[in-house]
């Protein structure tokens, strides 16, 4: 299976599982309080659904590729049988009667309202949970009677209705929470603190181009003592740090950082501002490549590419990159004599060989968790996400973060070329927590755009209108497809141009 295909698959389930815990919130909180839930859906399903299935007479009934079943609704008639119609010439409609439900056939789907219709969409864009009498992105407000029944939504008290809007998105938090602790329960947490870094730093062109060196140790930053690659990024991009003080040969050095250095990230493009140096030491030989044509095998240490000289792994890719379907002189070690070997690369550029691992050469440091240390260690760490997100979310706003706002593209290229459960599951929490964030955020269409009229409400004493909420919600969803297309297609001209 392609890289391409095993991120889709991994982005595709991540989506899937997030979105159905965080629609289950909504319905949880709705069936506490006795509101109907008429339809919960992963993916959206205009015209006709994948897949249904509702509970009638005590049995399952399953339909598969079936067009969508209305809801128990009837146009409103006056005593001649005329339907009735607003000012706009729209009719008007009112729930069906339980006498005309108990008349509709024994399998039609319109019977036993109380229960809820459960589907799979066919359109992949999220999925919803339609509450009855509620105006949302799935009912309009044409679309509810004029009279509010107990089991509406809009029939509840503020501060029912308040805990079923935020209940998607306190799901998605305190999932991301949940996992972030089974994380670390299960695998612990391992990583290579910074001032293991023995062969210096690897750092992208814009920070190369404000005043780093490759291969420069990171001291401090300000007045704080790095541990991990996350603080170095976190306090370059999004603490603004002014100094960082660095150890270049033998020398220490204080690099100026500019004010404007997020911006500049962000318009570079650049994938990973740091990564850690290390050797290029062949682990094993790819049969019939450039390497195994030139008699090179396990162990054998490159140190230049054409006599340039080449300390790391990094030096040595980048001037390969350089010689694609072209003849090169490759120097090496291999035990303590040096030697040479000359090799033709093919289109990729590369000499057909696995190096040693990064571990290899620079240690880690292991912390362990018991059941009851995960907890708050998971709690921890995920408030430290969020927190972060939060302050990065700033940069949206400039002209560099709008150009290099990313689609499904983006986030799928963010999970492993190869299926990894520990890659996968930290991804998952991230995006739950991205998720959680985006849907506070109060905009008309999403949680905190309900949330916001809630507010109002209970600040002023008056419910929004029907109608208006309708028309902020078209508002609002139009908006975010708009931003979706957007950010999808700098996916696609990124790739291209």
């Amino acid at each position: 299976m392609s890289t391409f295909w095993i991120r889709a698959l991994q982005l595709m389930l991540a989506l899937s599982f997030l979105v159905v815990i965080h629609e289950l919130g909504h319905f949880t909180f709705a069936r506490i309080f006795k509101v109907r839930v008429e339809k919960f859906y992963i993916f959206f399903n205009p015209w006709f659904s994948l897949f249904r299935m509702k509970k009638l007479n005590g049995k399952w009934h399953f339909k598969f590729f079936s067009p969508n079943v209305e809801n128990n609704m009837v146009e409103k008639t006056d005593a001649n049988g005329n339907v009735i119609t607003d000012k706009k010439g729209r009719p008007q409609y009112r729930r069906m009667t339980d006498e005309e439900i108990n008349s509709l056939p024994a399998d039609d789907w319109r019977r036993e309202p109380d229960n809820t219709e459960w589907g799979i969409g066919w359109l992949p864009f999220g999925g919803y949970c339609a509450i009855a009498g509620m105006v949302d992105e799935t009912t309009g407000a044409a679309g509810l009677p004029s009279e509010p029944q107990p089991w509406e939504y809009r029939s509840k008290s503020v501060w029912k209705r308040l805990p079923i809007i935020l209940g998607g998105v306190m799901v998605n938090f305190i999932a991301a929470l949940v996992i972030y602790s089974a994380i670390l329960f299960h695998w612990g947490q391992e990583y290579i603190p910074v001032e293991n870094a023995r062969y210096g730093m690897q750092y992208a062109d814009v920070l190369v181009q404000n005043g780093f060196e490759q291969g420069d140790k990171i001291l401090q930053i300000d007045d704080k003592i790095p541990d991990t690659q996350k603080d170095i990024v976190e306090w370059l991009l999004i603490d603004g740090a002014e100094t960082v003080t660095v150890l270049r040969g033998t020398d220490t050095l204080h690099l100026a950082m500019p004010a404007d250095l997020g911006k500049q990230v962000l318009a570079s493009g650049a994938g990973s501002l740091t990564e850690f140096r290390f050797p290029f030491v062949v682990s094993e030989v790819m049969p019939d490549g450039p390497a195994a044509k030139a008699l090179m095998t396990a162990g054998d240490s490159v140190v230049a590419v054409n006599g340039i000289t080449t300390p790391a792994f990094q030096d040595v890719k980048q001037e390969l990159q350089q010689h694609a379907c072209d003849s090169i002189t490759i120097s090496y070690y291999r035990e303590g004599e040096l030697q040479e070997a000359r090799l033709y690369l093919g289109d990729e550029a590369t000499i057909g060989a696995y190096v040693m691992r990064l571990t290899e050469y620079l240690p880690t440091r292991r912390i362990e968790y018991g059941f009851w240390e995960s907890v708050p260690a998971g709690i921890k760490y995920g408030w430290e996400v969020l927190t972060g997100y939060v302050k990065q979310f700033k940069l949206v706003f400039t002209k560099e973060g709008a150009q290099s706002l990313g689609g499904f593209g983006a986030i799928g290229s963010l999970f492993p070329p190869l299926w990894d459960w520990h890659s996968w599951w930290m991804m998952t929490a991230f995006l739950s927590i991205i998720l959680a964030f985006m849907n506070i955020i109060p905009i008309p269409g999403l949680d905190g755009g309900h949330f916001l009229f809630l507010l109002w409400e209970m600040i002023t004493g008056k419910k929004p209108a029907d109608k208006f909420l309708e028309i902020a919600n078209n508002i609002g969803f139009w908006l975010l497809m708009i931003l979706v297309l957007y950010a999808n297609f700098n996916d696609i001209f990124k790739a291209f141009f």
